[in-house]
């Protein structure tokens, strides 16, 4: 059914002033989504969406159908009259930057994936329904925890940029000793506290392009969210290379931050010296580093996090490797 046929162009475009609305068209162009889903991906409150949503319905920018209890919203291009395809055609390419239509793209996936759960037959709602038990009984990171398990016991583990203790607190039961490395005094002062009942750790207030832990004293090493702090993040990887042992089933580094994205406040409010980095921008420094095996996967978006997405990095030591 085409649409717009009696309604004139300038109510059609003043349907699209709002760079949130283009935002959901583009959204809906490829995706029948339902309020809740919609406000997941492009992180705003239902009410904002519904109202959003009913502008572009009632202008005939966007159809919606029933299902059961749910309602879902589609924009068709192909439904549109003459006119009105014509005018989607001009405003959508410069309707969304390039970094937040990954962005919804990822949390879209994220969001389909768990309507697939909830979609599923009987068997797959009383999965949905056991998921919601063992996490009543068992709470959600014991999976996360119990899989620390794969390390070696008798490993040294280096936290780089620990910040609170976060990734520290949960290697420190699984392998043999932890270094927890900051530059910051109160940071380290946090996770002193937090981690006080372990052991098996040493705090070292140090930078992590410069720890002054000895060349290959470190079995495995981690950095999360450190990188994009960081004038020159090369020399971060180099310095954790340097660290590293490949002669007990190591020399393996594990690096997690965002991707390239435009959020220039961060700049601004939290002091980032880089907005994230791009696939080809990391496996270069690891492998300009002297890492090999190095493999790099974006982490899945969970629909209620408000910041980029996220990715992962690993590379470990060739064999033969010798100290730097």
């Amino acid at each position: 059914m085409k649409r717009f046929a009696t309604q004139p162009v300038a109510e059609r475009l003043a349907a699209l002033a709002e760079p949130l609305r283009l935002r959901l068209g583009r959204l809906l162009e490829a995706h029948e989504l339902s309020v809740g889903e919609i406000a997941s991906v492009v992180q705003q409150p239902q009410s904002t969406v519904s109202r959003h949503l009913k502008v572009l319905a009632d202008a005939g920018w966007v159809h919606k159908r029933h299902e059961g209890t749910a309602t879902y919203f589609r924009l068709v291009a192909d439904e549109l009259d003459d006119a009105a395809r014509a005018v989607w055609r001009a405003v959508r390419e410069e309707a969304v930057s390039a970094s937040d239509l990954a962005e919804d793209e990822r949390r879209t996936r994220a969001v389909l994936a768990e309507r697939k759960t909830d979609s599923l037959s009987f068997f797959g709602r009383h999965s949905g329904e056991w998921d919601h038990l063992r996490h009543e009984l068992f709470g959600g990171r014991f999976t996360t925890v119990a899989l620390l398990s794969l390390l070696r016991r008798d490993w040294v583990v280096a936290d780089l940029g620990c910040g609170t203790g976060n990734a520290a607190e949960f290697l420190s039961p699984f392998v043999e000793h932890v270094f927890a490395v900051d530059l910051s005094g109160p940071m380290l002062s946090a996770a002193r506290a937090r981690l006080a009942g372990l052991r098996n750790l040493t705090f070292v207030e140090a930078g992590v392009e410069q720890t002054g832990l000895p060349v290959a004293s470190i079995d495995a090493a981690v950095s999360v969210l450190v990188l994009h702090h960081l004038e020159d993040p090369s020399a971060a990887v180099r310095e954790t290379r340097r660290l590293l042992r490949p002669d007990r089933g190591g020399g393996v580094a594990l690096f997690v931050d965002m991707v390239s994205h435009d959020r220039d406040e961060y700049r601004r409010n939290m002091g980032h010296k880089h907005l994230g980095f791009s696939k080809a921008q990391v496996m270069a420094m690891l492998k300009d580093a002297g890492f090999v095996d190095v493999v790099y996967h974006e982490l899945p978006s969970e629909p209620q996090a408000k910041g980029p997405g996220l990715f992962v990095a690993t590379g470990r030591l060739g064999e033969g490797t010798k100290k730097q």
